[in-house]
């Protein structure tokens, strides 16, 4: 695309309920040792249960509007990447919209898993591209733990709940990141190896019990294969396409899915430890939330610097993944 696509400014937030590897023990069969050697999680943030996933979108959202400068009755459009809303319907770009007092903008919703943030970075790119005076809210928000199973210990671990907000404009203002490059893809085939139910599938009546079909279930095995090719896969075609090489990566920042998933992909594109950020010891697994909670950190620790090059990829349900870009 010939019209840029900056970060104007990014924030993160996270709840402050804290679920430890010691409290997860008390809530299914497992432990501490158990969950470290196998995912390198050892706590996950959780939402009160008085909030909602919206709630979580508005204080990341006012938050970066205060950080870019910009007032609420700017913004063109609302976004919001999720796989855990407030409800079906209405979507919660709509209800952020409301909570913010943002007047009749465009907001919606996005719906693709862990890969949210990079299919969410696609499509605002295209509408700076359509529309190049646009000012974009973009919210990733996931209340995970709202659709976990604390019986199932293969899957319940995994979860945290946390919400990041970014401004995306086609012009830069001070120091702002640019999306540099954007690869997007799917297959449909393999939508069976990680769900999470609710849908019009659940058929439930009212006085029904709920089952085990409403909440997460995942194929752990062929997950990790598939996304663990997958992602290395689509950064060698970023980089290819291009003309870079994993040299000329100053940091690479995966989806915060599993350790042994960041390790596996850090090996196969051959770059060293110490260029991959890794926090997923702190949140677990935030699906959508995952790479912009990862990248707000990553600069307040002073692990990226101006002219930096970042490349980022996630992999979800869908199956969704891809890869991206991003130049500081």
């Amino acid at each position: 695309m010939n019209v840029a696509c900056y970060i104007r400014s990014l924030s993160a937030y996270a709840p402050e309920g804290i679920l430890t590897n010691d409290h997860m023990s008390k809530l299914t069969d497992t432990n501490d040792e158990w969950i470290v050697s196998r995912t390198g999680i050892r706590e996950r943030r959780k939402l009160a249960d008085t909030e909602n996933a919206s709630d979580l979108a508005l204080i990341a959202a006012r938050d970066v509007l205060q950080k870019a400068g910009m007032d609420i009755d700017a913004l063109t459009h609302i976004v919001v990447a999720t796989s855990s809303p407030d409800r079906i319907s209405p979507p919660v770009a709509a209800i952020l919209s409301g909570l913010l007092n943002a007047g009749q903008v465009m907001a919606f919703d996005i719906s693709a898993a862990c890969s949210g943030f990079l299919y969410g970075m696609s499509l605002c790119w295209s509408i700076l591209a359509r529309e190049t005076g646009a000012r974009i809210l973009f919210v990733c928000v996931e209340a995970m733990t709202r659709r976990l199973n604390w019986n199932d210990r293969g899957t319940c671990v995994l979860f945290g709940d946390a919400a990041a907000a970014c401004v995306l404009t086609a012009e830069s203002k001070g120091v702002s990141p640019l999306l540099e490059d954007v690869i997007c893809k799917s297959d449909g085939s393999l939508n069976e190896l990680i769900n999470v139910g609710g849908g019009s599938s659940c058929q439930y009546k009212l006085g029904d019990t709920i089952g085990e079909d409403f909440f997460i279930s995942m194929n752990g095995r062929e997950t990790y294969k598939h996304a663990v090719r997958q992602m290395s896969l689509v950064c060698e075609e970023i980089l290819e396409r291009n003309g870079l090489g994993i040299k000329d990566v100053n940091l690479f920042v995966p989806h915060q899915a599993n350790l042994r998933i960041i390790e596996a992909a850090g090996s196969r594109l051959h770059i060293n430890a110490d260029r991959v950020f890794v926090n997923v010891d702190k949140y677990g697994n935030t699906s959508s939330a995952s790479i912009p909670l990862a990248l707000y950190e990553a600069h307040a620790a002073g692990r990226i610097q101006s002219g930096d090059r970042v490349l980022i990829t996630a992999f979800g349900a869908g199956l969704t993944w891809g890869a991206g870009l991003l130049r500081f």
